[in-house]
């Protein structure tokens, strides 16, 4: 992540409203984003290419439609790196970061409203090469040590089971029982070390539970030599206590996709999660 970019895709007031617009709702077209602005439909398409050369929107085509994501990945990122090591100074000591950290908590997830979310989409650039990326993401050895810490198994070939079983400190703050996974899912499509599409369902929230299995795809490629775009996308349709949880809309259960890929970016270029 270039931070640069993202402060200066930040600073502009037309780019901002942007985010709002798809904070709202996400999986807009550009005739949707352009609504309510006075500019032209090229300069819309400007601010745009900004905001995705910072990482803050993404584009993904849907038939004929290009649609626009907000990815919250970056936003997360600003706020570790220069949020939360200054709430330990105290109040007094954050004056000058006031009117940032507000703006960054309002769009670091998309809208607490998900009942018309369909689809998460979160994209992150990795100093790692596909293959690596591919086994934190696949193998037990290495997925329980980001994110939630918690260890995940596949059977990857089509029709595959999926399962995650709850961390240690989950069993011992009492959320989850030893020997029982709190995610479960079977596996749809595999392409080793660039696509894993499968199904995927909360256990350990009752609510979420009831909505049944959602579809989550991992697409990696390749951005050059030992660089790895990876890019999540979850769809989530008829599943609004979901979309919530893995959005991080409930910050009493975690970060969700935000936090999970900002902690395996992290495990992956210096050795050590974000909590140590």
């Amino acid at each position: 992540m270039d931070e640069d970019l993202v402060f200066k895709a930040l600073a502009d007031t037309t780019r901002r409203h942007l985010l709002d617009q798809l904070f709202a709702r996400d999986g807009r077209t550009l005739t949707e984003l352009e609504e309510g602005l006075e500019m032209t439909r090229f300069g819309v398409m400007k601010h745009l290419k900004v905001l995705e050369e910072a990482g803050l929107v993404v584009t993904r085509r849907s038939g004929r439609e290009k649609l626009h994501f907000l990815n919250a990945v970056p936003i997360q990122q600003i706020h570790e790196r220069w949020i939360d090591k200054y709430d330990v100074l105290g109040a007094e000591r954050l004056h000058a970061l006031t009117d940032l950290k507000s703006l960054l908590e309002s769009t670091m997830s998309t809208q607490t409203d998900t009942a018309t979310t369909t689809v998460l989409v979160n994209r992150i650039w990795i100093k790692a090469d596909t293959a690596t990326v591919w086994r934190a993401i696949t193998s037990p050895e290495w997925n329980d040590r980001y994110g939630y810490k918690c260890s995940s198994t596949y059977d990857l070939t089509p029709g595959g089971a999926f399962s995650t079983e709850p961390s240690a400190a989950m069993i011992e703050f009492g959320g989850a029982t030893a020997g029982q996974p709190i995610v479960d899912g079977e596996v749809v499509e595999v392409v080793p070390g660039s696509k894993l599409v499968q199904t995927w369902r909360t256990l350990w929230d009752a609510e979420a539970s009831v909505e049944g299995f959602t579809r989550l795809t991992y697409e990696l490629e390749e951005r050059g030599a030992g660089i790895t775009q990876l890019t999540v996308v979850h769809d989530v349709t008829g599943a609004p206590r979901t979309a919530a949880l893995i959005s991080g809309d409930l910050p009493q259960f975690g970060g969700g996709w935000p936090q999970i890929l900002s902690d395996l970016k992290t495990v992956l270029e210096t050795g050590a999660s974000l909590e140590g």
